[in-house]
């Protein structure tokens, strides 16, 4: 791949604009999760019954990851990049104008599956950084990433609550339009001569997971991890909002209890130092251990609003080191790293995606308590697990 081109900018420019397109593109999978009371109201339902469009923009985020991320290993990303953008700006400019939760929702799930531009993106920065500082690159891009999520909820919130939630889609339309051309505006040229058939990258899937442990690894720790957040942090607006056994807030005030996640975004270049530094291994199990402490404090927090405080500080923080490291794992452990990428970003959301999903149905069954199980329950099967795998070898 020819590193430069007639569009090549300076590397610090280019490594901010890369990564202010993965905090509008990320925005897009969490844009309906605190509209969702909003969104109930304009379909005469209730936040609970509606609460599976949030799963659905997960579970369309997974299969995007599966058709369209591994191509970055073979076809032009600047023409991909262009393509995806406008196809997620016309998906959520649909949903929108929807009249009712089904047409909502197929619309959220085009989006989310077009909104892979992220980890397009994450392999080329990856490539192109030095070997010595290839995770605080990797950071860079990840620290946009939850500051999407962050701008998703807060900024969702507040203009939803003023506008309307179809305001939201719009401007998340038009951001997604403008970030994405500009992005694909200034990747490096590439000249890719593909072989085989344009779907490939998805058949060697298979063969790559079972090719390198270290990436298996990867993919369970932050299945566990992903899950147990979505889990949580799905639910949220429905503690946060609902009468009752809940806090009773507005759509707005609920929003800005996203602020919290900006320590995932301040975490993220120290998390990158320490996987340079001291390695994926101890940074993953540092998270782990955060991510522990933070599900007690989420279940203190169904009552204490200081505890739900504290939980959304802690498990933000072990969630995005957990991330940078497993995910700078995945990315140098094979010779096709945008199919590893996938691989590892596949099993991080649909971990999410059943999670939130199930956390759905406890919500509706047994309150915030449920909720809490179906996290405590994701963070202990993918550690025991990984810990099983991990000591297989040494047994040996």
């Amino acid at each position: 791949m020819s590193r430069s081109g007639p569009r090549a900018v300076p590397p610090g420019l280019f490594l901010l604009l890369i990564a202010v397109c993965t905090a509008v593109t990320a925005a897009n999978i969490y844009v309906a999760a605190p509209l969702l009371p909003l969104i109930a109201r304009d379909f005469g339902s209730t936040p609970s019954a509606v609460a599976w469009i949030a799963s659905v923009a997960q579970f369309g985020y997974a299969a995007g990851l599966l058709f369209f991320a591994p191509l970055g290993d073979s076809v032009n990303r600047r023409r991909l990049v262009a393509a995806l953008s406008l196809v997620t700006a016309g998906a959520l400019a649909l949903g929108a104008a929807a009249s009712g939760t089904t047409a909502l929702a197929a619309a959220v799930l085009v989006a989310s599956a077009a909104t892979v531009v992220p980890q397009l993106l994450v392999p080329l920065v990856a490539e192109r950084a030095p070997a010595h500082r290839r995770a605080s690159h990797v950071a860079a891009l990840i620290a946009g990433l939850f500051t999407g999520v962050v701008a998703a909820r807060v900024l969702g919130g507040l203009v939803g609550q003023a506008f309307g939630w179809r305001y939201v889609f719009v401007g998340a339309a038009v951001l997604t339009a403008l970030l994405g051309l500009a992005s694909a505006a200034v990747l490096p040229a590439e000249r890719r001569r593909r072989s085989g058939p344009l779907f490939a990258g998805l058949a060697q899937l298979p063969g790559v997971v079972r090719g390198s442990a270290e990436l298996r690894r990867a993919c369970i720790r932050q299945g566990g991890m992903y899950g147990a957040w979505s889990a949580l942090w799905t639910s949220l607006a429905l503690l946060l909002t609902g009468d009752g056994d809940g806090y009773g807030m507005t759509t707005a005030t609920a929003g800005l209890f996203g602020l919290f996640g900006l320590a995932a975004s301040v975490v993220a270049p120290l998390a990158g130092g320490l996987v340079d530094r001291f390695g994926a291994a101890r940074v993953v199990s540092a998270a782990y251990a955060l991510a522990a402490v933070s599900v007690p404090l989420f279940w203190l927090g169904g009552g204490a609003l200081w505890a739900l405080c504290a939980a959304a500080v802690t498990l933000h923080m072990a969630l995005v080191a957990g991330h940078i490291a497993n995910q700078t794992l995945a990315l140098t452990t094979t010779s096709t790293p945008a199919v590893a990428n996938t691989a590892y970003v596949v099993a991080g959301f649909a971990g999410g995606a059943l999670a939130s999903a199930l956390a759905g149905t406890a919500f509706t069954h047994w309150g915030w308590t449920g909720v809490c199980a179906i996290a405590a329950l994701w963070l202990t099967l993918s550690w025991t697990t990984t810990a099983i795998r991990t000591r297989k070898p040494a047994a040996a």
